[in-house]
């Protein structure tokens, strides 16, 4: 995400603290197996993390200009980027959260209370450095001091890591992932926008490391390709207008699947009941890229065709809610995408409306967490959630059972699509059912995704140039991640993300007025009712949002081109609201008519079969 300077570097949110060298390292393998030892590039970076520290005292001092400073930001980035795969597949939180975390506070949960840290990290000193003309000296200089120390306290544990074959190849595969949504975006360099620089150094490196790795099979083409892909971004092309379809279809997929292959030769993937990603997936929009069981409390024998049956007659009836008047594809209307076309949905009482409006459910199993303030950890959760709410369906599970079991049918289909379950009228057995006609909903058979797996080569400019745009100057995609273009965050899409964007409560009154629902801040999950995420709500997908109008929380924008317009005049902020956490950058994008429209084309093309 890309958020004003202004915003960015508060001194409040900038004091920095020693980080303790004690702290406790765990990687998540180490039996060692290939040659591939992190360890010298790892001193390599904390070399440069020193010398970007001895950079910004003497800058502090007087004694360097700006530019100095700059370019140690950038070496000691560039130098990170050599390694970052071993550091961030081994100790992804300490990567995400101290060495390159995003410039955003950050909410720690400690019980049920919360406190917000400040960020830190390369991704920070890249926005301080690289945004204005004026580097705080001694904001710099705390920042790179915290880096060293960070760095430092990582070295060993760096230089012991041995990865095994399948290791190396997963580390290897989140890297062209990291690289295709979050290095090109722009998300990882928000002040400089080096992404296509840093994505050249990361694949010329990879190539280099299975160069090394001569017994692995098929490395030596590997390493090839690696090299193309290195020499595909190295192209000359700067940040707008480096082609990131024509990469994604030509290198990085192709680099994702021959990965893929060397990890099933030497013994397939590691075994990882949390892993949404598919390492034996075809690439980024391959149909299987991720599982959607990650995200529910379901096994592969609960996605019978008989359980979604039986999920799909549950979501039309109106027996689950108390009056018998509502059902779930009341709100969810399978012909809208399965939203309603409402403004907020539709009431349970006359005059009584729903305060938010309904998104799509078309993909809505591929996240982590769920409604727009992020309240249900799970899809089961998430039914739940409607269905004990009073002003949704009121009712519980035990009027449930007794009213699904007086119909003489629901007894039988609820044992055939449950034959092992003690119990298949039950609770457990409503929201599994549920919950497997949900996951059946998928939103990744659209024009587009046909195109960027390479199966029809028929796909207009227009969509090209809109996904261009979406994932790189326009921004939409340091937000909208791909593949699900939602906050689900890569390269791992264990975590959504939600956003402060301003929206107004009525964009087309005379006078403007920020909507007044705080989202996540006045959400039952008690350690997130914090100043920092007043009025942030979850990313949606975009997926199919040319059928699901209309548009944001509170259903307030009518049209695509006006939501697009929204953004283009950098969200409440640029409207004139007054918006203190907004996580969108205020500036405007400055994106001309065409280039909307160009938008709106890929947003288009986003849209299910």
């Amino acid at each position: 995400m890309m958020l004003p300077p202004a915003k960015l570097l508060s001194l409040t949110f900038l004091l920095v603290a020693a980080v303790s060298a004690g702290s406790a390292f765990r990687p998540q393998v180490a039996p060692p197996a290939v040659q591939y030892r992190p360890g010298l590039d790892y001193t390599r970076f904390v070399a440069a993390a020193a010398d970007l520290q001895r950079t910004a005292a003497a800058h502090d001092r007087g004694e360097l200009p700006a530019d100095s400073l700059r370019a140690a930001v950038a070496a000691a980035r560039l130098a990170y980027k050599r390694v970052e795969f071993a550091v961030a597949y081994a100790y992804p939180a300490f990567a995400k959260t101290a060495l390159n975390a995003a410039p955003l506070p950050r909410v720690e949960r400690s019980g049920q209370e919360s406190s917000v840290e400040p960020p830190r990290g390369l991704q920070v000193l890249d926005e301080l450095a690289f945004a204005a003309d004026e580097i705080p000296g001694p904001l710099a200089l705390g920042l790179a001091d915290r880096l060293l120390t960070d760095a430092a306290a990582l070295t060993e544990a760096i230089a012991s890591w041995r990865p095994e074959p399948a290791v190396l190849a997963e580390a290897a595969q989140e890297a062209v992932v990291r690289i295709t949504t979050l290095g090109l975006t722009g998300f990882d360099t928000p002040g400089s926008l080096a992404g296509v620089a840093e994505a050249e150094a990361v694949a010329r490196r990879l190539g280099e490391v299975f160069a090394a790795e001569r017994e692995l099979p098929g490395a030596d083409d590997l390493s090839a390709d690696f090299a193309r892909a290195a020499d595909a971004l190295g192209g000359g092309d700067d940040f707008d207008d480096f082609d990131r379809l024509a990469f994604q279809r030509e290198h990085a997929d192709p680099l994702y699947r021959r990965l893929g292959e060397l990890i099933g030769a030497v013994g397939g993937p590691n075994d990882d009941e949390r892993r949404a990603r598919r390492p034996l997936a075809a690439g980024l929009y391959a149909a299987d890229f991720l599982d959607p069981l990650a995200y529910a409390r379901l096994s592969p024998a609960d996605t019978s065709a008989a359980l979604r049956t039986l999920g799909e007659r549950l979501f039309a009836d109106p027996a689950l809610s108390a009056a018998g008047d509502l059902s779930c594809a009341s709100c969810h209307r399978p012909e809208l995408a399965y939203a309603d076309g409402e403004v907020t949905s539709l009431p349970q009482q006359p005059g009584d409306p729903r305060r938010r409006n309904a998104p799509t459910l078309l993909g809505a199993a591929l996240s982590e967490r769920f409604f727009y303030d992020l309240r249900a950890f799970t899809l089961e959760q998430q039914a739940e959630h409607v269905i004990f709410d009073a002003d949704e369906f009121g009712t519980d599970y035990t009027a449930i059972v007794a009213r699904l079991g007086s119909d003489s049918s629901y007894p039988g289909q609820f044992a055939r699509a449950l034959p092992r379950h003690p119990q298949p009228l039950s609770r457990e057995g409503i929201g599994r059912a549920l919950a497997a006609f949900v996951v059946s909903l998928e939103a990744n058979e659209t024009p587009f995704d046909r195109y960027a797996r390479g199966l029809t080569d028929d796909l207009p400019a227009d969509v090209r140039a809109g996904y261009n745009l979406f994932m790189g100057r326009a921004a939409c995609g340091t937000c909208h991640f791909a593949p699900t273009f939602s906050g689900l965050v890569p390269p791992r899409y264990r975590e959504n993300e939600s956003e402060v964007l301003g929206v107004p409560a009525d964009p087309a009154a005379d006078s403007l007025r920020l909507d007044p629902d705080l989202g996540r801040a006045a959400g039952p999950v008690h350690h997130e009712r914090t100043a920092h995420y007043r009025h942030a709500f979850k990313t949606t997908t975009v997926r199919n949002a040319a059928r699901t109008a209309p548009y944001f929380h509170n259903g307030s924008y009518p049209t695509l081109v006006a939501v697009l317009d929204f953004y283009n005049r950098g969200g409440g902020e640029g409207l004139g609201l007054e918006v203190p956490n907004q996580t969108l950058a205020a500036d405007p994008l400055g994106l001309s008519e065409e280039e909307l429209h160009q938008l709106e084309a890929f947003l288009v093309a986003l849209s299910s079969d």
